[in-house]
């Protein structure tokens, strides 16, 4: 299971491996922005987490960890979503994994310095799904929990490379 956290829009998705190529079993978009009580919000987020984790039984989690920037009060905010949907993993005994955006992006598009719109044709030609999801709070928790399938697969994972051409070329069963 991907995660990706926020206070006003939490993506999640789920993976399930058929062979050795991982399927989108579902994904999602929990919208929080017409709340305006913060801490209703991080109680829905804890309990969509729950309702996912229940129905579907995911084995691992994976999270996007907190990354430094200009705005302190959104880094708060960011980290007590991260909280939330790391307590509600615990409550279910479901083992956590946290990447940085850039790992994140390195595992899917062979570079730290991808767009979202790299990322999302990268991940819509692997999954081989005409209408991907375009929020990107949906494909950026696609996107966490097939770095976490790479990390937990490394045969399978990307391979090291310096531009996005010599991707293209090692991987052409990740670009159709």
């Amino acid at each position: 299971m991907g995660i990706d956290p926020g206070t006003n829009c939490m993506g999640y998705a789920l993976l399930k491996v058929v062979g050795k190529k991982p399927v989108i079993l579902i994904s999602g978009v929990l919208d929080l922005k017409k709340l305006g009580d913060p801490y209703l919000k991080l109680q829905r987020i804890f309990k969509r987490t729950l309702q996912v984790i229940d129905e579907y039984q995911p084995d691992e989690l994976a999270i996007e960890s907190q990354f430094f920037g200009k705005n302190v009060q959104s880094m708060l905010k960011l980290g007590r979503a991260q909280g939330v949907c790391i307590a509600a993993a615990l409550q279910r005994d479901i083992p956590i994994s946290e990447y940085a955006p850039r790992k994140i992006k390195l595992a899917v598009t062979g570079t730290g310095t991808a767009s979202k719109e790299q990322m999302a044709t990268i991940m819509e030609r692997y999954f081989n799904i005409p209408n991907f999801p375009t929020r990107s709070d949906e494909t950026d928790a696609i996107a966490i929990a097939l770095c976490h399938f790479f990390q937990s697969n490394p045969l399978l994972g990307a391979k090291k490379t310096s531009s996005w051409t010599d991707f293209i070329k090692q991987n052409p069963e990740r670009v159709k």
